[in-house]
């Protein structure tokens, strides 16, 4: 699996997520927002303190709330930033 290089969060609860062989994906958010713990992300500002787990395996916004690489790689949807 491709380590990730960097997230940002965006409205309508979607992650931006590039990853180390240079591929961005879209990893919309909504489907899991009613799922504990997911159900904290809710908040928007809270949802954009998102940041890359160290070593690039995944995204956290606490210790309880995280998506892996492999989550947001399999599930993401390609995108290109112009």
């Amino acid at each position: 699996m491709y380590k990730i290089i960097a997230v940002r969060a965006i409205d309508d609860h979607k992650l931006i997520v590039s990853f180390e062989n240079g591929v961005i994906k879209e990893y919309n958010m909504k489907q899991k927002l009613d799922e504990w713990p997911f159900n904290l992300l809710k908040n928007k500002a809270f949802f954009k303190t998102v940041k890359v787990d160290t070593g690039g395996y995944g995204v956290s916004w606490d210790s309880n709330i995280d998506l892996s690489e492999y989550e947001l790689w399999n599930n993401g949807k390609n995108i290109s930033l112009v």
